[in-house]
């Protein structure tokens, strides 16, 4: 397998605290990786240096073999790398139509058509309707965004990644705040995308990481202790020791 994100002697600190500390990591294309560690382990400002919210202090991160490591958030969505975040950016009084229309929008990298709204575009409605039926919600396409569940936001975060043409997306927590049922609907989605794009993963749900992730990484103070696959990772005794538990 190729690598499609290669990451190498990534640190940050703020003030006297280490976030990351010479991290290295390659993500391969088409896979499913998923990053684990107790909280304060330094993974969400992992991510945040991958989708350019924050730079390293020093290190670097290449992405289809292009040096990304001083480009800014938006540089890095052009290039094919899209964050779904732990709190959702949605705009909540547009309907789930329009949320992800904007977003197929967005890569057409042209005028807005005189602020022409994007729905009414054939081939960008046609496109946000697709990445809506990937997910489920081609039902809830005309429904304002703020009626749909918390799951359903999720849902749409994803539609909107898929929309925005991303060849690999950042997901943070995205099982968090959700119910029992919500978690394992997302689950059996993100199993049918698995191949198709490139996912890197950050959770806490372990049932959900086990049953996802092609290879886990082990973050622990900012350090990458252990990565495998997930029997590798359910044996390692230094990650027992560190987060999961003598269990």
């Amino acid at each position: 397998m190729t690598a499609l994100l290669k990451i190498e002697g990534l640190n940050k600190s703020f003030g006297g605290v280490t976030a990351t500390e010479d991290v290295h990591l390659d993500v391969m294309k088409g896979e499913l990786h998923a990053i684990i560690g107790p909280n304060g382990a330094g993974k969400t400002t992992l991510i945040s240096q991958l989708s350019g919210a924050l730079k390293p202090d020093s290190g670097s991160v290449t992405f289809k073999g292009q040096d990304l490591t001083s480009r800014p958030a938006h540089a890095r969505a052009g290039l094919g790398i899209t964050r779904s975040f732990q709190i959702t950016s949605l705009v909540m009084g547009m309907s789930v139509l329009d949320n992800v229309a904007l977003a197929v929008q967005a890569q057409e990298r042209h005028s807005f058509r005189f602020f022409k709204p994007a729905r009414k575009i054939k081939h960008i409605r046609d496109e946000a309707m697709e990445s809506l039926r990937q997910v489920g919600l081609r039902r809830r396409a005309d429904d304002v965004t703020s009626s749909l569940s918390h799951g359903e936001h999720r849902q749409m975060e994803i539609a909107i990644a898929l929309a925005s043409r991303a060849e690999m997306m950042l997901l943070d927590e995205p099982m968090a705040g959700l119910g029992p049922e919500e978690s394992k609907l997302l689950v059996e989605f993100l199993k049918g995308l698995k191949g198709q794009r490139t996912i890197l993963l950050i959770e806490h749900d372990m049932d959900a990481v086990f049953a996802l992730a092609d290879r886990i990484s082990v973050l622990v103070y900012g350090k990458i202790i252990a990565t495998g696959s997930p029997a590798e990772i359910r044996g390692n005794d230094d990650v027992r020791h560190a987060y999961l538990g003598e269990e």
